[in-house]
């Protein structure tokens, strides 16, 4: 008496492995986003390039999730040339600035003026609003990428999506404060969820 072969059924696309392969694509996308987040901090140091540098790390990672391009040191550098434009480095002095009033409201907060206890929250909600808008902006895609106008215009229109970057912009400065070792490799993380939200956000019209 024979038996039927037993068939095996193919591993889906997502679990597949090369030969070779230790690990799946999950661990490829985190290493990803871990060599980004580093080449992106390192060209925020200049402050001024931060626009630029996140702007290029939202479309490397968005492509490598795309398969559209590899995700190399190389090609990040490609695109934060194309992308350090006159109109990125003056956007890059709002974010000092920005922490520059943060600073001085938190020294009058604590100089325990009336209102203080109000004034303590709404400072914190405006610093993570104003960090959502400025990580959409730096997702968009052209012609629209770095546009504020734009960025506020989607982060109102799709208060689900801001609010999942609201909570990546908690959880990293969370994680910078217990952890500040990796504080070079949360930029990565962070431009990722920005380019989930975005793509996110531009499929939803088109799903409806």
């Amino acid at each position: 008496m024979t038996h039927a072969p037993v068939r095996i059924a193919p591993l889906p696309p997502a679990d597949r492995r090369e030969p070779g392969e230790l690990f799946g694509n999950g661990f490829t996308l985190f290493a990803d986003m871990l060599l980004v987040g580093f080449v992106t901090a390192v060209a925020c140091l200049p402050v001024v390039t931060a626009p630029a540098a996140f702007a290029a790390a939202s479309t490397t990672l968005r492509d490598g999730a795309r398969d559209t391009a590899p995700v190399t040191a190389a090609g990040y550098l490609r695109l934060l040339r194309a992308r350090l434009t006159a109109g990125s480095l003056a956007a890059g002095l709002l974010p000092p600035l920005l922490v520059t009033v943060a600073l001085v409201d938190v020294a009058l907060v604590r100089g325990a003026l009336p209102g203080a206890a109000a004034v303590a929250p709404a400072l914190a909600l405006t610093v993570l609003a104003a960090a959502v808008v400025a990580l959409r902006a730096t997702a968009l895609e052209a012609p629209h990428q770095l546009s504020a106008r734009e960025a506020l215009a989607r982060s109102l229109g799709d208060p689900r999506g801001s609010a999942l970057l609201a909570a990546a912009v908690v959880l990293a400065a969370l994680l910078a404060w217990s952890v500040p070792l990796l504080v070079p490799l949360l930029p990565g993380p962070l431009a990722f969820a920005a380019a989930v939200v975005e793509i996110s956000s531009a499929a939803g019209p088109k799903t409806a």
